[in-house]
């Protein structure tokens, strides 16, 4: 990713941290991936692939107690509010970067996005995000720390996703994040507690991950988890 990019997604942080709002998110999505390089105590990121989509995850939206406007908060930064769908989901562009909020989507789900008036937006709620949620870690960036899935947890997470992509360069940059960081696991010794994890997931994940590996032709990383 270039270098303006990454010095915006600090700028972001930095400002989510100033005004508290920073405990509540955890940043998911592929821009984990630049931030895992001090988990695994690595001078490189774990992708090259360029990404404009920064997604935070809330997952306790009721628990906000710091009134922030999100995009006001941005706008110096040329951040602009895009409505998307007929429903209204809330984004902020930029031309380097776009962000949105997400929250776990609830039994039945809803096509609604979900109103967060504290923060002056709306967030998107989507499945499989409580698999994230439940099991993080924390990375100290400059005089601050981040919230992130742990690795584990989102690469299997990115190898279960890719099949509800509807896009296809979507799905392989999904694909191939999660088999970044699984090949990273790998070789910090990991694998014992990865295929802990995967054996304590419904079957019909694991076939998900099964299948995304086997259409990446990683007959490797296949055959470590089985």
């Amino acid at each position: 990713m270039e270098k303006k990019q990454y010095e915006l997604c600090l700028e972001i942080l930095r400002r989510f941290h100033k005004t508290g709002i920073l405990d509540y998110l955890t940043l998911v999505g592929s821009w984990c991936a630049p931030f895992y390089k001090d988990y695994f105590h690595s001078k490189k990121s774990f992708t090259t692939l360029r990404t404009r989509d920064i997604d935070f995850l809330i997952n306790a939206p009721n628990k906000i107690k710091e009134k922030v406007d999100i995009p006001l908060l941005l706008k110096d930064l040329g951040f602009v509010v895009s409505f998307q769908g007929e429903k209204g989901y809330i984004r902020l562009n930029h031309p380097d970067l776009m962000l949105e909020f997400l929250v776990p989507e609830k039994g039945r789900g809803s096509d609604k996005p979900h109103p967060l008036p504290m923060l002056g937006l709306n967030a998107t709620p989507l499945r499989f995000l409580d698999f994230l949620a439940q099991h993080t870690i924390e990375v100290e960036i400059e005089n601050f720390v981040i919230t992130l899935p742990h690795p584990i947890y989102y690469a299997l997470h990115k190898l279960i996703i890719v099949h509800r992509r509807q896009k296809e360069d979507k799905a392989i940059k999904d694909r191939q994040s999660g088999i970044d960081i699984l090949n990273a696991l790998i070789h910090n010794d990991e694998i014992d507690e990865v295929k802990k994890v995967f054996n304590s997931i419904p079957k019909k994940w694991q076939n998900k991950i099964k299948s995304s590996l086997e259409k990446a032709e990683e007959s490797h990383l296949l055959e470590l988890l089985l």
